[in-house]
């Protein structure tokens, strides 16, 4: 089956940054959009960043212009470079994907396990 495995989080200062990644594995035909979304204490998981497959991207207003999501179609993978990160994004990090397992098929989502982003004021 599909698996989808982050990293990069971790603990940062106001301020600080992080680059959080995601891969892709298993049997994959294709990738069509890919995302990030994060649930902080107490709250909904929630949308951060999209990125369809030939690049359009779409950003939550909380982080736009201070988050940048790319991938790579070649390695399957999906990355977030978090800049001038707030206390308000601590939160576990998700990564999505939308994909297809054989030319045949339609997609469906994955979702990785997550990871925990904390900043600190």
């Amino acid at each position: 089956q599909v698996q989808l495995v982050e990293s990069g989080g971790g603990f940062v200062q106001a301020g600080g940054s992080l680059r959080l990644s995601c891969t892709a594995s298993g049997i994959i035909s294709s990738i069509d959009v890919m995302a990030w979304y994060r649930q902080g204490p107490g709250k909904e998981r929630e949308m951060v960043a999209q990125i369809q497959r030939l690049g359009m991207t779409t950003y939550a207003d909380s982080v736009k212009g201070r988050f940048t999501i790319f991938r790579d179609n070649a390695k399957n993978t999906v990355a977030l470079q978090m800049n001038s990160l707030k206390p308000e994004d601590t939160a576990v990090y998700y990564c999505n994907g939308n994909i297809r397992t054989s030319q045949f098929s339609l997609p469906k989502g994955y979702w990785g396990q997550g990871t925990q982003v904390t900043v600190s004021s």
